[in-house]
């Protein structure tokens, strides 16, 4: 089977329309009380892009998923779905999404391969389509050995590849992902990170919301950095670096007591200086250079690491705190 057939009947549609807007949101807010999980936002997200809500864990991102989901409904703003308020048109819009949720809630009962059928009866899709749908799906998941197996006996990376498999089984046109890999080894990141780039070459949209860096980096065209509800930046990947960090980052530990006090120190090399509780980063564009001068000072870090700047280091000059705290 050709897996360029789980999205087929998205695939024109979203080639011709590469700059139409499938969700936009204005002003979007969650109030839970007193408490505002959510707090005006404005965002848009164009067809067959993928687009990321990067924050830590508490920032809103999983309430906004919800609300373009519509399984929680806005306090305020307007929310667009392909044109459809998802508070309103529930039913329309969940039609056309596929959503992968924060914890996988698969049905450990039944075999692999029944999880795709039995979720496709929900659609009421007929079993004609469902049976060889669910066979390509399997093998795009590279689950077919495992089409007869029960569902507890698959590893975390397994169960989370069957979860986006089943996702599809409606050929959505906009994927909606929740922290995909948490709790996942780095191999099975990185194979499920495959399969969401060939999703995305297909032309489906993708939004994710993620803690992992790396992640938001290797899968976003664009994303909002989102912080206790709020957008605090948005951007490519690259264009956030270039705007809020340096071209590299000298990490520093002299220890946890000297970390805190050395900074005098190190005054005058780099452009800036971030001392945190295990190390002291200093921006740079010339990571060998500032490691040079640090040493003609006659000052010995207990080690060093020079590496390019990330998303981290926007979040941490944003917001003054890390990603995962």
């Amino acid at each position: 089977m050709h897996n360029e057939a789980i999205v087929s009947s998205n695939t024109s549609a979203a080639s011709q329309n590469k700059q139409q807007s499938v969700i936009s949101a204005q002003g979007l807010t969650k109030r839970y009380g007193d408490v505002a999980a959510v707090d005006g936002i404005s965002f848009s997200v164009r067809a067959g892009e993928s687009f990321g809500l990067l924050g830590p864990n508490g920032a809103g991102k999983s309430t906004t998923m919800k609300m373009i989901g519509g399984v929680t409904q806005r306090t305020s703003g307007t929310l667009r779905i392909m044109g459809l308020d998802p508070d309103s048109n529930g039913p329309e819009v969940r039609a056309h999404l596929g959503v992968v949720p924060q914890q996988d809630n698969l049905d450990e009962e039944l075999r692999v391969r029944d999880n795709l059928l039995v979720y496709g009866r929900y659609f009421g899709l007929p079993m004609s389509y469902l049976r060889p749908k669910a066979d390509e799906l399997l093998e795009f998941a590279q689950l077919t050995d495992k089409a007869k197996s029960k569902v507890d006996a698959l590893s975390g990376g397994m169960k989370r590849r069957l979860t986006i498999a089943r996702s599809l089984i409606n050929e959505p046109r906009i994927l909606l992902l929740d922290e995909p890999t948490t709790g996942l080894d780095p191999q099975a990141r990185h194979i499920l990170w495959d399969r969401l780039f060939r999703l995305k070459e297909q032309g489906v949209t993708l939004i994710l919301t993620t803690h992992y860096m790396d992640e938001a980096e290797q899968l976003c065209d664009r994303l909002i950095v989102v912080d206790k509800g709020r957008i605090m930046a948005e951007g490519s990947p690259a264009e956030l670096i270039r705007q809020y960090s340096t071209r590299e980052v000298l990490e520093l530990r002299f220890g946890s007591e000297r970390n805190a006090t050395i900074g005098p120190e190190l005054r005058g090399i780099g452009e800036r200086l971030e001392a945190l509780p295990d190390r002291v980063l200093i921006y740079t564009h010339d990571g060998e250079a500032a490691l040079e001068q640090i040493s003609s000072r006659g000052l010995r870090p207990l080690t060093s690491l020079v590496r390019r700047s990330s998303l981290e280091d926007v979040f941490l000059r944003l917001t003054g705190r890390s990603l995962v705290e």
